[in-house]
């Protein structure tokens, strides 16, 4: 299994619209200091599985390989928003899962096109894609969400976001299942003291402790959380990493690298 962030960005993206901080005004010049929309992709055995799908150029992204199937965390439009131009595309259907929300996003339930929404993810029960055994787990957020437990054989990475702490049953769940990689909701820096929808960093680290997990990655990073980090007042620990946008993880964890 090999994982790869397309997008590791909050809703505002990195450069941020109007900011002139250091970070967002680097983000201009250098295309590596960028953050796109949060989503990921999986490749196994030569098919390719997305996760969400907030890029306004999904449609082209997909020309080269059409997605064995997409899974949406939910339905905000940071993670959704690239379904509507994708879905008048041709050919083959492609399978949508996620979580139950009868108003979705727009109107993508009651206009598909090529997309092919399948019944609603219950939370804990298994989805098998082939070899990929896909486990969706709820999540806090203000809309209904989903994490997924990625499984490969021995190989096991869990995707949560978004997310502000983790629902107990989740937690629990966690613990027993012992992922490989977490890749982790982290939208604020640690001074925020009231987090609505997302992490902190703070809470962030405090989860992956708790999990006691060999391998960490924060990403729905905001350009405030960028700045925070690159002024080095605070220290990520020997296991965690901040994801960058095209950054790939093979699981088992022993190759990650830039592309």
């Amino acid at each position: 299994m090999r994982f790869r962030f397309v997008g590791t960005g909050d809703s505002a993206q990195v450069p941020c619209f109007g900011c002139d901080c250091r970070i967002c005004a680097r983000a201009r010049v250098i295309a590596s200091a960028r953050r796109g929309p949060c989503s990921a992709e999986i490749e196994v055995e030569g098919q390719r599985y997305l996760i969400d799908a907030g890029q306004m150029d999904l449609a082209t992204r997909c020309e080269h390989q059409r997605p064995g199937a997409i899974l949406l965390t939910h339905y905000h439009a940071d993670h959704a928003q690239g379904l509507l131009h994708l879905r008048w595309g041709c050919g083959a259907s492609i399978p949508v899962y996620g979580p139950k929300d009868s108003q979705g996003c727009a109107d993508l339930h009651r206009h598909p096109g090529i997309l092919d929404f399948q019944v609603p993810l219950k939370p804990f029960r298994p989805l098998h894609l082939s070899s990929l055994t896909v486990t969706p787990v709820p999540l806090n957020h203000s809309k209904p969400t989903l994490g997924y437990c990625l499984e490969v054989g021995e190989s096991r990475l869990a995707y949560l976001t978004d997310t502000c702490g983790l629902p107990g049953a989740t937690e629990r769940f966690l613990r027993k299942w012992r992922p490989d990689v977490v890749v982790l909701d982290c939208g604020y820096p640690s001074h925020v003291i009231d987090p609505r929808n997302h992490n902190t960093l703070a809470l962030a680290l405090q989860i992956i402790e708790r999990l006691s997990v060999p391998m960490a990655y924060l990403t729905h990073i905001g350009h405030e959380l960028d700045c925070e980090l690159a002024d080095g007042a605070f220290h990520l620990p020997a296991n965690v990493r901040v994801a960058r946008d095209g950054e790939e993880v093979s699981l088992p964890p022993t190759d990650v690298h830039h592309q």
